[in-house]
């Protein structure tokens, strides 16, 4: 999301003294051989854009109104893709944590829910924790059996020159009520071994693309590993039983990390 320097006074009303709250909610419908949004609300940083349809796809841009999360702040989006809909979520620009006027870690929680023959595609800017912050991110996804699911996520740890923030990520997918992956990661100060070789092993971003599609079913993907020169990262796509794919790497900064991801997911077309 855009980001400006800190809460705005407009804002006061939504700020106590332990932070901001703020939920977006989102809804597409198809509707006539397209797929229509009945709910678009955004509110505290969140500023909800509808772009231009592509086909059938309708795409919502979050647009940050001020700077979030801080330290303290309580943020959450909900999507729906209902059945038959397809829905494509971006962000305007990266979102940056800071540190906050408390020591309390901001949250920050999406909830995707996805029904039969929809299609969702969160596919935002990277998450750049910067030095000092706290955030407790998670994902929160219900998928029906034939719903399909794109879901990037990338966390820079730190701009440029500067330590990393500290960031604890859970992402829990169920598909059809039974849980398909469980997963949560911790960087930072405080974590042990964050940095070391069992984890980054001295990178500074990492990120992931969950794909989780029916026809899987049929034709699972193949385990691919990319490692080129340690200087450009590595990444792996894993086939996961659900059916779905995992694709995970780690690189020296944000435009790499996505140059991984790019080239790796490219090979599921």
């Amino acid at each position: 999301m855009t980001l400006t320097t800190g809460h705005t006074a407009e804002t006061a009303q939504c700020t106590s003294v332990t932070g901001l709250r703020a939920t977006a909610r989102i809804a597409a419908a198809a509707r006539g051989g397209t797929t229509v949004l009945p709910v678009l609300d955004g509110d505290g940083p969140f500023e909800l854009r509808r772009l231009r349809a592509r086909g059938t796809e309708a795409r919502v841009c979050v647009v940050g109104a001020m700077s979030a999360p801080l330290g303290g702040d309580r943020l959450r989006i909900e999507a729906t893709a209902r059945q038959g809909a397809e829905l494509h979520i971006t962000s305007a620009a990266a979102t940056l944590a800071l540190k906050g006027p408390t020591t309390a870690p901001a949250t920050y929680d999406v909830h995707l829910t996805v029904e039969e023959h929809a299609e969702l595609r969160w596919r935002p800017k990277p998450l750049i924790c910067a030095a000092g912050s706290s955030l407790r991110q998670s994902w929160t996804i219900d998928l029906a059996p034939t719903a399909r699911l794109v879901l990037r996520e990338e966390q820079v740890l730190g701009r440029t020159g500067e330590p990393s923030g500290q960031v604890t990520t859970r992402l829990t997918v169920r598909r059809g009520g039974q849980l398909l992956l469980d997963q949560e990661a911790a960087y930072g100060p405080g974590t042990p071994g964050w940095d070391g070789p069992a984890v980054l092993a001295g990178y500074r971003a990492t990120g992931q693309i969950l794909l989780v599609d029916p026809a899987f079913e049929e034709k699972p993907p193949g385990i691919r590993v990319l490692a080129g020169a340690p200087e450009d990262g590595h990444a792996v796509l894993t086939p996961l039983p659900g059916p779905a794919a995992l694709v995970t790497a780690v690189a020296p900064d944000g435009l790499r990390l996505r140059r991984l991801l790019n080239t790796v997911r490219s090979g599921l077309r």
